[in-house]
Formats: structure tokens, sequence, C-alpha cells
């Protein structure tokens, strides 16, 4: 994965049209549509947005179905000391959201910016939602100018999320060790994030943010939501070269990922590139954890400004 710059090396000079012309294609930036992660919501994104927009991007988070400020608790989680047993069984409130109204609460969330960007955004989806931003392609690819994959699942059409979580390139991964429960019958992928015992908990900022101080993640921990509704993790994700693989495909490498690790980054960019050989998927590395986002935003930001502004077709 060697480093090249667009075309002739160099960067748009960003001129200003003449008073009165018509402003190129190439003058507009783009706006960002931000998807968080499993577990997570809008907030994960705080440090991010800012940095967009102080150059000159529009960039919009919201919370998917079930997350963030959206997000219901199985009342055991709410108790503490935790009754465990209840904790393992009691089904989720989330149980019922599926993969297509997660596909939709970002559908509306390209509505509300996409006229920042011609009527195209820079579609970006961390973890869990690399299948999601996958399907929103696949449903209107005319809308996004790139789809860029932060440290996410990128499924080959036909497979699921769930299908990946074992692979053998993903030997090592952290985020399996902190289920709890069966998720047939919570229907959620179950972590207690506030667990009583240390070890579960230096477990889970390893896997999330290892490179985020303990202080720093128990910040996050007070924001995050113990149930992933299990449906849209194991629904199989549908492409086609015609939709989906027409659209200019980015993916970002966290080198010092526990949850997905970059064995199975790797396998995720092999299997689009062998199944889009036309279109190859442009990698980009940073030296982060699975929680970039919130653990080194600058470094994030300067990369996905570059890639927006077709700065930079790839890096080592």
């Amino acid at each position: 994965m060697t480093g090249k710059f667009h075309e002739d090396g160099q960067k748009p000079s960003g001129s200003v049209p003449p008073f009165g012309d018509e402003p190129s294609t190439q003058a507009v930036k783009l706006p960002f549509v931000l998807v968080h992660g499993g577990w997570w919501g809008a907030w994960s994104f705080e440090r991010l947005i800012p940095l967009l927009m102080s150059r000159g991007h529009a960039a919009l988070a919201r919370d998917l179905p079930g997350h963030g400020l959206n997000a219901r608790f199985p009342s055991s989680y709410m108790r503490r000391p935790m009754e465990r047993a209840s904790f393992e069984s009691e089904q989720s409130p989330n149980a019922q959201f599926t993969r297509d109204e997660y596909v939709d609460a970002i559908l509306g969330a390209i509505d509300c910016v996409s006229a920042f960007g011609n009527g195209q955004v820079v579609l970006v989806g961390h973890s869990m939602s690399g299948a999601l931003i996958s399907m929103v392609a696949e449903r209107c690819p005319e809308r996004i100018a790139k789809l860029v994959y932060l440290s996410a699942f990128m499924p080959r059409t036909g497979t699921a999320i769930v299908d990946y979580i074992h692979a053998p390139e993903n030997e090592g991964q952290l985020i399996p060790l902190l289920f709890t429960g069966d998720p047939a019958a919570t229907g959620a992928l179950r972590i207690d994030h506030r667990a009583d015992d240390l070890a579960s908990r230096e477990t889970g900022r390893r896997a999330f943010c290892g490179d985020m101080s303990e202080g720093g993640y128990h910040a996050l921990v007070n924001l995050t939501t113990p149930d992933e509704a299990a449906a849209p993790m194991a629904t199989p994700v549908q492409t086609t070269v015609e939709r989906w693989g027409s659209v200019e495909r980015h993916y970002i490498m966290c080198l010092q990922d526990y949850a997905i690790r970059p064995a199975m980054q790797r396998r995720f960019v092999e299997e689009a590139d062998a199944f889009v050989p036309q279109r190859p998927t442009v990698v980009h590395s940073l030296d982060a954890s699975h929680g970039a986002v919130v653990s080194q935003p600058g470094a994030l930001a300067e990369l996905l400004v570059d890639i927006a502004n077709g700065d930079m077709l790839s890096q080592p």
C-alpha cells in the first residue's frame, strides 16, 4: 500500500472564481455525515466535528435508533450492585431494531446536509456502521461522493458482521471477551461497560480505546449503551458492483485496534477489491486504537479533510 498524491501530486489551488461566475464543483467543500459505531452514539464525534468545520466542511452526526439519546437500557443494568442473572437474561428494549431502520436514519442525516455539497456527502462509518454505509451506498450511490470506512466492518455481499467476529484474521480481538448473556434470549450483544471488576473495565478500555487514559475512558463508559441490537449485526449485507461499487471507497486502518484487528481490516479491503477490481479501495492508516475518533481526533480530521478534498489517494 504505497503512498501517492492525486494525479501530479499538487493540491488544488483553492482559488476563488471571479465575481459573477458560478462556483465549480471542485470549489464546493463536501459535507460529512458521520455514523457512529456499536454501543456508542453521535457524542463520539464531539471532538471531531469542530475540527472538520474549522476547515470549512459541514459535518453532522446523528444517533442511530437505540443509541445515544435514543438509548434504552435493561432495568437490570441500572441496579447496583448488579443482579448478574437478571442482566444476562433480560430482554433488551432495543431488540426490535432492524438494519433497515438504521439505514433510514442515515439517509435522513444525508438529507439534512447534502445541499451543502451539491447533493453529495462524504459518508463515514465507524466500526459496526461500515456495514450500514455499504447499504446506504447501495440504495443511493448518486448521493455519496466518497465512502470512508473507519476501522469498520466492510462485509462482502451476502455476509453479515457476525460472520467475521471470530474469523482467523481477527485473532487477538477483545470485544467478545466482554459479551454476557445469550443474544438469542436478550436480542442484543450485551456488555456491562461499568463492570465492578477492574480486569473487565481494563479489557473494555483496551478493546475500544487503548490509547486513552483510564480516566478518559471512564467518561466514555458513562455515555455508552450496554445493548447493541443483534438483528442488524446478523443481517447479511447485499451490494452490487453497479451501485455500491460505483462509489469512491476509502478504508482507514487503525493499527492499534483490538476490536477489529489490522489483519481483519486488510481482509475487508482484499474482499472489496476482488469484488470491484476496477475501483480499488484507497487505504490509509492511523497509529491509533479502534476509538481513534475520540482518542486522536486531530490526526483523523486532517486525514478526512484530505480525503474529502482529493488531496491524497493513499498513504502507507
